[in-house]
């Protein structure tokens, strides 16, 4: 498995656990409304977003350290050709889910709802990006 495809899985785990665990939390935990709700959400995503920064940073040194070489190498014209594949189909992504955010749910929810749908769709498209990143390893894919 390629050093940068092993990144990929990385940072999918890292938002699985970190950000899954914030929507579940959100979804199951009502908090009061007014300063006390921003505060709670502020502070959840905060929690989730450190957890996934540790992930990150904890993956990238184990993995830093058993590749050796690979790691250090920089990415080649099929790695960038990867990474500009999955960031077109995430912006994409990210492009209709705001589109969604910004012009629709306004109409129906307000407040923390479109807030927390503003970041899903966010994460959303960062792991879309990671999942073609993953398959254009897995498949061989060359540009």
């Amino acid at each position: 498995m390629a050093y940068r495809e092993r990144l990929a899985w990385i940072e999918l785990v890292g938002m699985a656990i970190a950000y899954g665990a914030y929507f579940i939390a959100v979804g199951l935990v009502e908090p009061a409304p007014g300063r006390l709700e921003t505060l709670s959400y502020v502070a959840l995503f905060g929690a989730a977003t450190g957890v996934r920064l540790l992930i990150l940073g904890l993956g990238w040194l184990l993995l830093r350290a058993r590749m050796g070489g690979e790691a250090r190498a920089r990415p080649d014209e099929r790695d960038r050709a990867i990474a500009r594949r999955g960031a077109s189909v995430g912006y994409y992504v990210l492009l209709g889910l705001m589109l969604w955010v910004g012009v629709i749910l306004p109409l129906t929810q307000s407040g923390w709802a479109v807030a927390n749908a503003a970041l899903a769709a966010i994460i959303v498209a960062e792991i879309v990006r990671d999942v073609v990143i993953v398959f254009s390893y897995r498949g061989g894919w060359h540009g």
